[in-house]
């Protein structure tokens, strides 16, 4: 009930009818896997290098319906930035501008269920852009694979002290990890994450 009140008066502040389509009830099965690269983790302060993001229907990804975009920042990406994300300055020279970038997401994640690794961070980003642009709070619903895995370790182990890292999370359900390290590679190994957490009873 109160999920509802919150979503009509969030809708409420939608400042351009075009997008009123992310508030319909969602009745497709596929769901949207995105990530950001950021220049670093305050969305009060901190800006996105990069989005990216893959559909999943049912256990398959469809690659072939993948959303990549480099976002221009307003001030130059310092060096310890670089060394995470890998993204330097003269990569984002022919980056979208914020607001174009944001408004093809939106496009793209309709009014899917996002899923994602530390999601809320993740939204907390494109909420930083999405608010003055469109007066809006992302209103889509949220599945986070950390807390999809943290429940069923605790089904199998209840005492166990648990390990969320990202790293640990794939190797412990024996999933690759790719060596490139991007918003769209991470995107890619969460949905691979998401899909074997849904079909698995214990870890």
């Amino acid at each position: 009930m109160l999920n509802k009140f919150l979503k009509k008066r969030n809708q409420k502040k939608l400042t351009d009818d075009k997008f009123s389509f992310i508030f319909d009830e969602c009745i497709s099965d596929e769901v949207i896997v995105y990530d950001t690269e950021t220049t670093g983790l305050n969305p009060k302060k901190d800006e996105i290098l990069s989005i990216g993001a893959v559909k999943v229907k049912g256990n398959k990804i469809l690659t072939s319906k993948k959303f990549e975009i480099f976002l221009k920042p307003t001030r130059h990406i310092n060096e310890e930035s670089i060394k995470i994300h890998y993204i330097r300055n003269i990569d984002l020279e022919n980056g979208s501008a914020p607001q174009v970038g944001i408004k093809e997401f939106l496009n793209f994640i309709g009014n899917r269920t996002l899923v994602g690794y530390y999601l809320e961070f993740d939204v907390k980003m494109i909420n930083k852009y999405l608010k003055p642009l469109l007066g809006i709070k992302l209103p889509n619903k949220q599945i986070e694979v950390s807390q999809l895995y943290y429940k069923k370790k605790k089904r199998s182990i209840p005492d166990a002290r648990i390990d969320l890292r990202f790293d640990t999370i794939m190797n412990d359900l024996g999933l690759p990890i790719f060596g490139k390290h991007d918003a769209l590679s991470d995107a890619i190994m969460t949905a691979i994450m998401y899909i074997k957490l849904k079909n698995i009873q214990h870890i």
